[in-house]
């Protein structure tokens, strides 16, 4: 089926959906392109805490999970851990599906990558997950530990499980904000199986007075670097604007201009975005892809771990609403809702 065939069913889709006043159908928000849907995510996915093993977080059916990583401070390799010291995770760096929920947990990003590919190659149409990655302290270029070296491990571990920035411009746009205002997203049935890695700056980067060149901004320029060089295909994640709160463009932060199109992730905590007076509905129509962290804090408050379904599903469908890509959260004892999928921008 062609692009502009497969448009046209979205649209009709959502178009029933808005004339007849009724839920949108599984099948239906399948249909739809990936930038005009609403999902949940579940926060620290990697944390013991959260789940036994990552794969538990990965069989809620959740539309994103989160990995903390550091290169910095003490140890060698991409870590994954809450804090600076040593891997802290439910990874298991399994091979086989039996390995995902037993054995020794505590691995490095390497090895938690390689639980996303082999529960995925067991799952194959599983629904379309952003891995979140929190460079909790930057990249380390100078210690191997760069965009580049990202991009290589995570080539070497996910391979054809990613959707990856060069998949969207998919060698007609120049750029991400070319290809996203176009809409050229797939549709979620179109990207069964696949992860789409999200980069955020971290909290330690964000407070290092001598870092000034953060996470989003060398990550772009690395994207940037590689288009000119016609060498996109070897990016692997989409960096993103992170933690937004004023009103306009928040691309115009960045004081190099060439770097501001490589950016269609916004991610920031959902109750400053919905009571700051931001237009939600810019960053639907030019369909840019909008992570709202803790969308129990969003008046009124719901319980950010327990609350119960209907207020999970209903905070789903307010954030919906106002334009969220991911609702994001820590409902992992709610299934039903962490799989949940709604048409943005609509009322369920």
């Amino acid at each position: 089926m062609s692009r502009s065939v497969r448009s046209a069913v979205a649209l009709g889709a959502a178009a029933l959906v808005a004339l007849l006043g009724s839920p949108a159908s599984a099948a239906d928000v399948q249909q739809l392109p990936y930038s005009q849907s609403t999902a949940v995510g579940i926060h620290n996915t990697y944390d013991p805490a959260a789940f036994p093993y990552l794969a538990d977080g990965l069989g809620t059916g959740t539309g994103l999970i989160e990995l903390d990583t550091w290169t910095n401070l003490v140890g060698s390799a991409f870590r994954v851990s809450h804090d600076p010291v040593g891997n802290s995770n439910n990874c298991t760096g399994s091979t086989t599906v039996a390995g995902l929920t037993s054995g020794s947990t505590n691995k490095d990003l390497a090895g938690c990558l390689t639980d996303l590919k082999t529960w995925s190659d067991a799952h194959p149409d599983h629904a379309p997950v952003v891995v979140k990655v929190e460079m909790k302290d930057g990249f380390l270029a100078n210690k191997g530990r760069g965009p580049a070296e990202f991009d290589t491990l995570v080539n070497s571990k996910l391979g054809t499980s990613l959707f990856r920035p060069a998949d969207l411009t998919a060698g007609t746009y120049a750029t991400l904000d070319a290809a996203a205002r176009a809409n050229a997203w797939p549709s979620r049935a179109q990207l069964q199986g696949k992860f789409v890695i999200e980069l955020i700056p971290g909290t330690v980067e964000e407070q290092n007075p001598f870092d000034t060149f953060w996470t989003d901004q060398e990550y772009a320029t690395h994207l940037r670097d590689l288009q000119a060089a016609g060498n996109l295909a070897q990016a692997t994640a989409f960096p993103a604007v992170h933690t937004v709160n004023t009103p306009g463009d928040p691309r115009t932060r960045y004081a190099d201009a060439t770097l501001r199109p490589w950016f269609v992730f916004f991610d920031t905590d959902a109750s400053g975005f919905v009571s700051n007076g931001i237009d939600l509905n810019w960053y639907d129509q030019n369909h840019y892809f909008v992570v709202l962290t803790d969308a129990q804090n969003v008046a009124p408050a719901i319980d950010g771990t327990n609350p119960t379904e209907q207020q999970a599903r209903d905070r789903l469908n307010l954030l919906a609403q106002d334009h969220a890509s991911i609702v994001s959260a820590d409902w992992r004892s709610l299934p039903s809702v962490d799989s949940a999928v709604v048409p943005r921008g609509s009322a369920q």
